[in-house]
């Protein structure tokens, strides 16, 4: 409704298991109840920059794709 709500996109190390229940407890015990994820989606990998930085506006993309305005 106030636009993004705070999303965790994780990619887990090999060998490595994880529920979205288990990475939101994890979040709890260090973050402020309004910044720990509501939701979490795993991927194989996350989109970087040459210079090794994570592209945000890359991983927001494919969530605002049928909104009509973007952060």
């Amino acid at each position: 409704m106030w636009g993004e709500a705070v999303k965790g996109v994780v990619v887990l190390k090999p060998g490595m298991t994880a529920t979205e229940q288990d990475i939101i407890a994890a979040a709890s015990q260090h973050l402020a109840s309004y910044q720990k994820p509501k939701s979490v989606d795993f991927v194989d990998s996350l989109p970087k920059a040459p210079t090794g930085k994570i592209l945000k506006r890359s991983l927001r993309d494919p969530y605002w794709a049928k909104g009509d305005k973007k952060v």
